[in-house]
């Protein structure tokens, strides 16, 4: 059985990008919350910084969408070179 490359980059995508905007979210109403989670991501992430700013919340989440997006795909390339 193979995986669809295209399906597991989606997944990846919408997973990690929402989990990260969720967080970030949360971030800039309370303050406080998730702060070293999104310090760990502003150390990956260019042009990140873990900052209340509706712009940071924007770019880091657009940074999840693409790194859920590749790491998917590359899940799903090397389950189908194993499978098979």
């Amino acid at each position: 059985m193979k995986l669809s490359i295209k399906g597991m980059a989606l997944a990846g995508c919408i997973l990690w990008g929402g989990s990260f905007l969720i967080v970030a979210l949360a971030h800039l109403a309370t303050g406080g919350y998730g702060l070293y989670f999104l310090q760990v991501c502003a150390s990956i992430y260019p042009g990140y910084y873990a900052v209340q700013t509706i712009g940071n919340v924007l770019i880091g989440t657009v940074c999840a969408l693409v790194d859920g997006a590749l790491c998917g795909a590359i899940f799903g390339w090397l389950y189908n070179v194993f499978a098979a």
